[in-house]
């Protein structure tokens, strides 16, 4: 047995992670959804807020993979997430002293840096205490991975009403709040380090990127990524514009989310059905499907809702197929680069085009165009998605 399964018995409970989690994409639910309606109550206009929005994923281009290194050669992941969540926290109180554009764009910059290292850090010390003998527990992870959609749920849901009754303008104190609360998790888990730190030289993982299974993985991903994009940054907003009431918004949202709880939940017993590679074409198929149904038919509810309800196929069972390929191909003190990867490639660049790109096509063509536009791009994913599963399949 590897070093790697001998010291999981030993390791301590993965329940703080629980925590770490809930209350970061708690957080995440709240921005993603709410900031921009925040932003749009300051006078910014769409554009504006697309570019804000982007913000986010440039700073993904360079920062995951900054605190992936700093992991992969310290060993020290629970103390440089603490720098990270304490750093957010102190960030987000500079949205209480001023809303000029400006400044609101340097304090979302230095926000996104100090996030950007809670996925990558995260994931990777989760990842090294449910993986043995090189091979993840998908079923523990997902049980895990679960209180982030739950907090994603929580804070999207109820910060709706919230917002609702006391006006959009008390956003920031809700932001700040969780991660106070995320500060309080980060600094109740354990300190431990990877055995496989102290064993294993340093490999490249630009190595492994060059492989071509890998090379149309991460493709793959970028563009499956790209088109929720248009989710992320103007679901919300084309909500609002057709009518559609903060407290719904919320609550559609929660459809979704629903769903993905439901599937991290339960994926031991399907995860098995489809080769992992099976799985990102699939989600890339079903992305495209629901994106043209939100694009031609948002004024009916019951649309919205079962295209909300594909959210366990599109991002749920995508994610997961996704942590495995990353465990299989960037193990021991690849791991933290291989998790920052994940988020530059994944979520960097296609933040950065979905955002600017999603804003001019709204703003002249309107919100729909932008919902066609993910559909079409989630038809290319799924091409990139075949050819890593077909190269998978020649080499099994």
């Amino acid at each position: 047995m590897s070093g790697e399964g001998q010291g999981a018995a030993a390791r301590p409970s993965v329940l703080p992670f629980a925590a770490v989690s809930l209350f970061y994409f708690g957080f995440a639910g709240l921005f993603g959804t709410y900031a921009p309606l925040w932003f749009q109550s300051l006078g910014y206009s769409t554009f504006a807020i697309g570019a804000l929005t982007s913000l986010q994923s440039a700073t993904r281009l360079f920062a995951p993979y900054a605190w992936g290194w700093s992991t992969d050669h310290s060993g020290r992941r629970e103390m440089l997430l603490r720098i990270a969540v304490t750093g957010a926290l102190v960030a987000s109180l500079g949205f209480f002293v001023a809303s000029a554009y400006a400044w609101i764009a340097v304090v979302c910059s230095v926000l996104f840096l100090c996030t950007a290292g809670v996925v990558p850090i995260s994931e990777a010390s989760l990842a090294h205490h449910v993986t043995s003998e090189g091979r993840i527990d998908i079923t523990r992870y997902g049980r895990v991975r679960l209180w982030g959609s739950l907090g994603f749920i929580a804070a999207v849901a109820t910060s709706g009403f919230v917002l609702q009754a006391v006006d959009v303008e008390r956003f920031p104190l809700l932001g700040s709040g969780l991660l106070a609360l995320l500060v309080v998790a980060a600094f109740r888990l354990p300190v431990t380090r990877d055995a496989t730190h102290a064993q294993l030289p340093a490999e490249g993982a630009l190595t492994v990127l060059r492989e071509p299974v890998v090379a149309w993985f991460f493709t793959g991903t970028f563009l499956t990524v790209l088109a929720h994009t248009s989710l992320y940054a103007f679901y919300s907003l084309y909500l609002s514009s057709l009518g559609y009431g903060k407290g719904a918004i919320g609550l559609l949202w929660s459809v979704g989310v629903l769903v993905e709880v439901a599937w991290f939940a339960l994926q031991g017993r399907w995860i098995h059905l489809l080769p992992v590679h099976g799985w990102l074409v699939l989600a890339a198929g079903a992305s495209a499907l629901r994106f043209a149904a939100i694009a031609a038919l948002a004024g009916s509810a019951v649309v919205l809702i079962a295209a909300q309800l594909l959210h366990a196929v599109t991002f749920a069972s995508q994610h997961s197929a996704c942590i495995t390929v990353i465990t299989r191909h960037f193990p021991g003190r690849l791991r933290g680069r291989g998790q920052a990867l994940y988020t530059v490639l994944g979520y960097g660049a296609s933040g950065v085009i979905g955002g600017v790109a999603g804003g001019a096509l709204s703003e002249r063509f309107g919100f729909a165009s932008v919902f066609w536009a993910a559909s079409a791009v989630s038809v290319a994913a799924a091409f990139s998605c075949w050819r890593a599963l077909a190269l998978e399949c020649a080499r099994a």
